[in-house]
């Protein structure tokens, strides 16, 4: 059996990253975390550093603004995961200049880790950002850098621990606020499933050039069905609030930020459809829970058993 890939993971102590780098150091993953040395001071993040040298995992003290320690960096691995966060997502381009740099990659792996920036029917403020990873992946194709790109729809911990009832810390118990008329069909993936399969993609030679679309069966709701089994979970019936189309593109310009982004996004999902409306095809993308059956992922059911 050949040897497990190195892993960098840039971004490692965010809020999916360092999902990413515990799946890494437990799959056997040489793994390294880039850190700025001025972090190993924060006492916010010490607990999360002492677990990653109780794992294993190496830290590189690296910044994505400082070229050559981004190249030091990536000389000693030979795969790249960007999980960096949405202020720095158009700076990945440092990235790939120290990639094309270094020449040793065998896969990078972008931050995408949300909708499919291709298929996706979105309107500002989040196209903006959609646009900026669009742009980033047809760099990368015409820098020939051998890529997957994860696609994991909504995260769990922000879209399903409050039913996207934003301002919330817990989903409702009277009434709640359904976007549409709530029938198109939203996928929901727990942020450590996410890891995993990130990390099962690495050496994988189906997801080489190819969007891993995590996309489990159990996962996949309309906000109806959400709601529904909400209130069999409480035993309660909801009163059910449905917001028309119209309202919601107004509420989107006259909210601020960071609400018009959530609200955009929400949008494209609960009424655009843009998580579910397309096929799955072998041409370009490949689905985590087909690829790996053995993964055994949380399902929204499962998830929503702690909030009751």
């Amino acid at each position: 059996m050949s040897e497990k890939s190195k892993i960098l993971v840039i971004g490692g102590t965010g809020k999916l990253g360092k999902f990413i780098v515990s799946a890494g150091a437990r799959s056997g993953h040489p793994t390294f975390a880039l850190v700025r040395e001025s972090s190993l001071s924060n006492p916010a993040k010490s607990e999360l550093f002492d677990s990653y040298k109780c794992s294993g995992v190496t830290l590189l003290f690296g910044d994505l603004y400082d070229h050559e320690s981004l190249v030091r960096a990536i000389k000693q691995v030979d795969v790249v995961i960007s999980s960096v966060g949405h202020s720095l997502l158009r700076d990945q381009d440092r990235i790939i200049a120290a990639i094309k740099e270094a020449g040793n990659v065998k896969r990078f792996f972008p931050s995408e880790f949300g909708n499919d920036v291709d298929r996706i029917d979105v309107v500002v403020p989040a196209k903006t950002t959609y646009e900026i990873k669009a742009k980033l992946r047809r760099t990368i194709e015409s820098e020939g850098i051998p890529y997957t790109y994860v696609c994991n729809n909504f995260f769990a911990g922000y879209f399903l621990s409050t039913l996207s009832q934003f301002g919330t810390t817990a989903p409702p118990r009277d009434k709640v606020i359904i976007m549409g008329d709530g029938n198109p069909k939203a996928v929901f993936n727990k942020e450590d499933d996410i890891g995993t399969y990130t990390i099962k993609a690495v050496d994988d030679p189906r997801t080489l050039n190819k969007i891993l679309y995590v996309r489990p069966p159990k996962n996949i709701y309309s906000f109806n069905d959400l709601v529904s089994l909400w209130e069999k979970k409480i035993g309660k019936t909801l009163e059910r609030i449905y917001i028309p189309e119209e309202e919601v593109l107004k509420n989107i310009k006259e909210a601020s930020p960071p609400l018009n982004v959530e609200l955009s996004i929400s949008h494209s999902v609960y009424i655009k459809g843009s998580q579910t409306n397309f096929e799955i095809e072998p041409s370009f993308g490949v689905e985590a829970s087909k690829l790996y059956p053995d993964v055994k992922y949380t399902t929204v059911d499962e998830y929503l058993d702690q909030f009751v």
